[in-house]
């Protein structure tokens, strides 16, 4: 026979694995609801300072193949460098929105935009922002067009634009348009226009 010491030994260690399984389980279900991704991952603006100003933002349009101007009310500060990144990340903002004309990605961010000369601007776009575009021409095209001609037209003095994707320079932005030269702002504008 079976001494009575350990009978009660095996069952005392017969419950606290029980229980420590019970206890594994529920805590493996709440670290799962704590790891859930957010709903929305796409990037948070800071608010702007500054007064409100009519701009005009050109919008690519997929369906009519080319760009239309859309004027919006949006608060602009009133440095030039800060003025290029806050026009061009209303810009995404159309774009991210759900049916947009013309769709990038909700990833798609503009790191910064640097102005090297009196009339020269650096575009610098994050990663998402190429790897996730469209493959296409056109697509493509009315992208880098949006972007330059936006800018052209909003802050005084740029004739010129480079784009850069993470601070380095690409052929292309998804495998067509090619990023590897400056546009000139006056070029864009006589392509894009009706």
């Amino acid at each position: 026979m079976i001494p009575r010491h350990l009978l009660i030994a095996v069952a005392a260690l017969l419950v606290l694995v029980v229980s420590m399984g019970f206890y594994l389980r529920h805590m493996r279900l709440r670290a799962g609801q704590l790891e859930s991704p957010a709903a929305d991952t796409s990037p948070v603006a800071p608010p702007a300072a500054g007064p409100t100003e009519t701009v005009t933002l050109y919008v690519a349009d997929d369906a009519l193949g080319g760009l239309r101007a859309r004027s919006a009310q949006i608060p602009l500060p009133g440095g030039r460098q800060q003025r290029a990144e806050d026009l061009l990340r209303a810009l995404l903002r159309i774009y991210q929105q759900p049916g947009a004309a013309h769709p990038l990605s909700p990833a798609a961010d503009i790191r910064a935009i640097y102005l090297v000369d009196p009339d020269a601007a650096v575009i610098d776009l994050n990663a998402a922002f190429a790897d996730q575009h469209r493959s296409g021409i056109l697509s493509e095209q009315l992208t880098v067009n949006s972007l330059v001609e936006t800018l052209g037209v909003n802050v005084p003095g740029i004739q010129r634009v480079n784009i850069l994707v993470e601070g380095q320079t690409r052929d292309t932005l998804a495998g067509h348009a090619d990023l590897s030269d400056s546009f000139d702002v006056r070029t864009i504008e006589q392509v894009s226009s009706p």
